[in-house]
């Protein structure tokens, strides 16, 4: 597991650039690799949990062996006092063999104890690396989200100018100008339809104005 969790270290990169070559989305890969490293974590972490436990079981029974080895040796001291030699022996070979017991007991915790303290220090390795890992994803995750918007300005801003959109333009610019050419054209249209007696009003109308200011004229003079 943790030779596993190492080689996805060591690729990711790699991992990254071919993920890009075939169209995949790079953020939703990474999010995946940290689950995966995570769910190793774990699976270290519950190996660690089950090989404590088993450290301190063994541990708990080597000490019961060793406290049974004190006890059979005060039992035979106290048979030795009673005269009863038959009980000392017995409670010696009792003795002897819980000796025995203890030192394989005590054998297995130790070797236990060593395997628990490589495992810890494999899990705490990994959980550096996991955080590690975890700071190169976000700024690997900045970096895509960086490359897919430069990418889409580059697009939007390629599609300004070309021939589509300076074509577009132009058409519109035509059609403004009819519209400008028709409003011309109605207005002359308008003027020309003009008939003898509306050019007469407007004579009329002009006179009327002239009489009214050379009156005013005629009027300040006198005053």
């Amino acid at each position: 597991m943790f030779k596993f969790f190492k080689r996805m270290k060591t690729v990711v990169s790699s991992e990254l650039n071919a993920m890009l070559d075939k169209a995949e989305d790079p953020v939703k890969m990474l999010d995946q690799f940290m689950r995966d490293m995570g769910e190793d974590i774990r699976e270290v972490e519950a190996a660690v949990a089950k090989q404590i436990a088993n450290e301190k079981m063994l541990k708990r029974k080597a000490n019961d062996a060793l406290a049974l080895v004190e006890k059979r040796q005060t039992q035979a001291e106290q048979a030795v006092e009673a005269g009863n030699d038959d009980l000392a022996k017995r409670a010696l070979k009792d003795k002897k063999d819980h000796e025995n017991t203890a030192a394989v007991l005590n054998e297995s915790w130790e070797r236990a104890k060593k395997d628990a303290e490589t495992l810890r220090d494999k899990l705490d390795e990994m959980k550096k690396e996991y955080q590690q890992m975890q700071l190169k994803k976000d700024s690997l995750k900045a970096r895509a989200e960086s490359a897919k918007t430069r990418t889409k300005m580059n697009r939007t801003m390629s599609t300004i100018g070309n021939d589509e959109s300076k074509q577009g333009f132009e058409r519109m610019e035509e059609k403004v100008m009819r519209y400008e050419a028709e409003a011309e054209t109605s207005e002359d249209l308008s003027q020309a339809s003009r008939t003898l007696d509306d050019e007469f009003d407007d004579l009329n109308n002009n006179n009327d104005v002239d009489d009214e200011l050379a009156a005013l004229k005629e009027k300040m003079r006198k005053e």
